[in-house]
């Protein structure tokens, strides 16, 4: 599971999120969740006036009332969005609803939009190349916006828009203060500092403006450090199921502000995640670099009971390995396709390294602690190999001008040495994929009476290679006729033209004579940016 940035698989399908956040995304946080360059388009400039419009409670912004905004509202977070982008619709809303509460909240924080095509001077100003990008205004500062680092969901940005004003940690002066402040929150990080206006302490504060999902405080008492039996700057984050976890200060090096934040991560997590809608985002977030699941039906008694050893077992990974529970008949169901798997599957083990999409699965599923801890530990140490997936190949795969390949076809195909080879790697769900499908048809038809030529696709989510992992949608790869298992990654525009003479070339695009240009060289005249549709505008995992 990666997030999301890694953020739409696991949820998408994992084509939902455990691919990868498609969020765009970007998916890092939400600030830039879909990757495509900006159009600019022949837009009629807004009225010159400079009153401040509203929809949905959500100001509306354009050149001539941008600078208006700024001095009239501190905080001012602002949504550089494209009507076209499927993100930004889906964000819309919530977005909404966010300006909504914060408005009712306080008159400090306000919530803005900018139709990024259509304002292309602003677009160009605060370097917009993706969409939705969120920026943060703080001060009428126009010059230094920050970067949005929350989720891209109501009570995401609410949370986020609250730490920017007051304290991100509340500052605990007693014992009796610290002890209400621990017991009224599920998880609480607490920062034992002996100087609250130190380099350490700041950067804590820094942290914690961040990290809105979790409650902060600080402590600079020499009675809290007696009381909690520390001598030395430490962070400290409690749970109320579990014993209290400690992150001790390095003297020489300080506070580590990327350590801390995963060791937050971590430990704040329960020892075994239920994936579920509300924890998707904690699973995704931890950046734990493998993930151990257990598919259970909720509703069978007998594989509740199971539980108990998977949660045994998960205690020695933890920090290294995620072990997640996903009910089969419940949110979890969507993710099955990616896994291969039927509800009727349930119960079943698989493990799954992140960074690769690579499953491992038990030759035989056994449930006790003991079998689990062990099979964990094997695969680990490079003991076991992977389980890859592939589809069945249709009747008539090689009797199509464009051949369908899948897992097991894929290499008497692409590794054929007397073939040029051009395979599209697509997602059915990826947009990227179906605007380019007309003209992939098209190359297919062009070349199906070629005998060196092979054009041919295949559905990345249904089918896995073991050496060649997809990161985007859609990748296109060129697998050259000869010895070697070459393979060349296409990157220029997706056009018919185009594919055909990187095919009649030999794998490359032959360089082009320079354009003169008709207007003297001293012309301040720029190029239109390049319109989306090129290789480099994908679905991104």
């Amino acid at each position: 599971m990666r997030g999301s940035g890694a953020r739409l698989l696991w949820l998408s399908l994992l084509a939902l999120a455990w691919l990868g956040p498609a969020r765009g995304a970007g998916e890092g946080p939400g600030a830039e969740a879909e990757d495509g360059e900006v159009e600019e388009e022949e837009v009629a400039d807004e009225a010159l006036s400079d009153e401040l419009g509203e929809e949905d409670g959500v100001l509306v912004l354009h050149e001539h009332n941008f600078a208006r905004a700024l001095r009239e509202h501190r905080l001012l977070l602002v949504e550089f969005y494209a009507p076209w982008c499927g993100h930004c619709q889906a964000l819309a809303p919530q977005f909404a609803q966010a300006a909504a509460i914060l408005r009712n909240e306080s008159g400090e924080l306000r919530l803005a939009k900018v139709d990024a095509p259509a304002q292309a001077a602003l677009a160009g100003e605060f370097g917009i190349t993706t969409y939705p990008t969120l920026k943060l205004f703080r001060d009428g500062n126009r010059t230094h916006p920050a970067a949005y680092t929350g989720r891209l969901d109501a009570e995401g940005i609410v949370r986020w828009m609250r730490r920017r004003i007051g304290p991100s940690a509340a500052l605990l002066r007693d014992a009796a203060a610290a002890a209400a402040f621990i017991s009224s929150q599920e998880v609480a990080v607490v920062g034992f500092f002996k100087d609250l206006r130190g380099e350490a302490a700041g950067a804590f504060h820094e942290l914690a403006g961040e990290l809105v999902d979790v409650a902060f405080g600080v402590a600079e008492a020499a009675e809290l450090f007696e009381a909690y039996g520390l001598a030395a700057d430490t962070v400290c984050l409690f749970k109320f199921d579990e014993e209290r976890a400690d992150f001790p200060l390095d003297p020489a090096r300080g506070l580590d502000a990327a350590e801390l934040t995963r060791f937050i991560r971590v430990r704040s997590l329960e020892l075994v995640m239920e994936f579920s809608s509300e924890t998707s985002d904690r699973i995704f977030g931890a950046k734990i670099p493998y993930h151990m699941l257990l598919f259970l039906n909720k509703t069978e008694a007998a594989q509740l009971e199971l539980q108990g050893a998977f949660r045994e077992a998960a205690a020695a990974f933890r920090g290294e390995v995620l072990f997640v529970l996903i009910d089969v008949n419940g949110y979890g169901a969507g993710v099955l396709p990616f896994f291969g798997l039927t509800p009727a599957d349930a119960p079943t083990l698989r493990f799954i390294k992140m960074e690769t999409n690579r499953k491992y699965q038990m030759e035989e599923d056994d449930f006790s602690a003991s079998a689990v801890s062990a099979f964990v530990q094997a695969v680990l140490d490079g003991k076991v190999k992977p389980r890859l997936l592939s589809a069945e190949p249709p009747e008539d795969w090689d009797t199509r001008p464009v051949k369908v390949l899948v897992g097991k076809t894929f290499e008497q195909v692409a590794f054929d040495e007397t073939k040029n080879v051009f395979v599209k790697f697509y997602a059915p769900w990826c947009s990227h994929c179906k605007e380019m499908a007309a003209a992939w048809e098209e190359l297919g038809e062009r070349y199906k009476d070629h005998e060196d030529i092979v054009i041919a696709e295949m559905d990345a989510t249904a089918n896995e290679l073991e050496n060649i992992t997809i990161h985007g949608y859609p990748t296109l790869h060129y697998f050259p006729a000869g010895p070697g298992r070459k393979m060349i990654e296409y990157k220029s525009t997706r056009d018919v033209e185009t594919f055909s003479k990187f095919l009649e070339n030999g794998g490359t695009l032959p360089e082009e004579p320079p354009v003169v240009p008709e207007t003297p060289a001293n012309t301040t005249d720029t190029e239109e940016p390049s319109p989306s549709g090129t290789a480099e505008t994908r679905d991104e995992l």
